[in-house]
């Protein structure tokens, strides 16, 4: 696996454009395809779907996205320590989660961990619920940030709870279900409701989203792949949004009522082992500290 291999996977995954790529590159359009195909000879397996039209990545690239960036970043920063040997020694963690908005979970805890280790360098890995825990099989990464799931944990993963997420119904402000401080699914039998995506949503919360799909139709539904599209259709007038109540309430001119019947889910760290990672203990200490005020 060479560097240009990286470059060239990277960029298409970002532009999902062979052409893009190879300008950005200043290298032609067949030796990025090139480059695309050795490397997935290399894996035994297709990163990209490919037609006449458009270019995604299959699962499998997903996966390997993350490795690939990781790759990419350990050289950056070899290179960069011997530009400047008189620099300081990184101090690398590396954090995965299913979503950017559940990064605004952790602006306080990195000040905090920054205070105790100058030389700290989060890195990020931002990936569906259903791969999220391969990153830490591989050990890919130090952390993952996820809802606890209903099959039973490998037994290499360790947890620890966080907190208790109920789930929310979120609805404009002049909704005749403003009155209300919570809602029912006796409630959202006449609602559009607009729901998580059950491809990308975490299982628990998913059967939260079967109980309420049993009792509506198609046509009173509205499918969305991110938290932030939901809220908007929320925004809009289309219906009713449910989603796990984790992140702060900032849009203006919304209600967001707790979903009553159904029990909290709960969230938390998984991770593989404290032993020999004084970063990754302290970082499970201040999360604790900051979800139990």
């Amino acid at each position: 696996m060479t560097t240009m291999q990286l470059d060239c996977f990277l960029l298409v995954a970002e532009t999902l454009n062979f052409a893009a790529a190879a300008d950005r590159l200043h290298v032609t359009q067949p030796a990025v395809t090139q480059q695309i195909h050795s490397l997935e000879k290399e894996l035994n397996v297709k990163l990209f779907k490919r037609t006449t039209r458009t270019v995604k990545l299959t699962p499998e690239g997903y996966v390997f996205l993350n490795d690939a960036k990781s790759i990419q970043h350990i050289i950056g920063h070899a290179k960069k320590r011997f530009e400047e040997p008189e620099g300081r020694e990184l101090v690398l963690f590396s954090m995965g989660c299913h979503s950017q908005d559940e990064l605004s979970l952790l602006p306080a805890i990195l000040e905090k961990m920054r205070m105790h280790y100058p030389a700290l360098h989060p890195v990020f890995q931002i990936i569906p619920f259903q791969h999220l825990h391969q990153l830490l099989k591989e050990d890919s990464v130090d952390v993952i940030l996820d809802f606890q799931k209903e099959l039973s944990r490998k037994n290499y993963e360790k947890y620890q709870e966080l907190t208790k997420v109920k789930t929310i119904c979120i609805l404009p402000k002049d909704s005749p279900w403003s009155q209300k401080d919570c809602l029912t699914i006796e409630d959202l039998k006449k609602e559009k409701i607009i729901l998580f995506n059950p491809q990308i949503a975490p299982d628990c919360f998913n059967s939260i989203q079967r109980a309420i799909l049993d009792q509506k139709s198609m046509t009173d539904i509205y499918m969305q792949d991110s938290p932030k599209s939901c809220i908007t259709l929320a925004q809009a007038g289309f219906g009713i949004a449910l989603l796990p109540d984790l992140l702060p309430h900032s849009e203006d001119g919304l209600l967001y009522l707790p979903l009553t019947g159904f029990a909290p889910m709960s969230y938390g760290a998984y991770y593989n082992s404290t032993a020999g990672n004084p970063v990754l203990k302290l970082f499970l200490r201040l999360c604790r500290e900051q979800f139990t005020t």
